[in-house]
């Protein structure tokens, strides 16, 4: 099961969170800023997949733009890591070139309706 999805550019500012369980917002906060030290801080050559607390980090970087999704221990990474490849694939349909600043645009889009 999918714990949360967030989007997070290279300077670790979130641009894109949510959450799929009840976390408090000040658990958020700490539990974002660790998640992304954690994929920000690994080189292109590690695995995309990080043993992290009691569930497990899926995360890809395309440009600028960190995707991490944070799943139970019974989630299949490699499913998770192909969503992530489709949801940016439609993103790119969508604007053409997917940007940090196209997303910051359709989350607010998102949440006038």
């Amino acid at each position: 099961m999918i714990k949360f999805f967030l989007m997070v550019n290279k300077q670790g500012q979130t641009r894109l969170s949510r959450y799929y369980e009840h976390v408090e917002i000040n658990k958020r906060t700490m539990l974002e800023a660790e998640v992304i030290k954690n994929c920000l801080s690994r080189s292109k050559d590690e695995c995309s997949f990080i043993e992290y607390k009691d569930f497990k980090l899926v995360y890809r970087q395309y440009a600028a733009l960190f995707i991490v999704v944070g799943i139970d221990q019974t989630e299949n990474e490699m499913a998770v890591y192909e969503l992530i490849h489709n949801f940016v694939e439609v993103l790119d349909k969508y604007f053409s070139r997917v940007s940090e600043l196209d997303v910051s645009f359709s989350v607010s889009e998102i949440h006038c309706y």
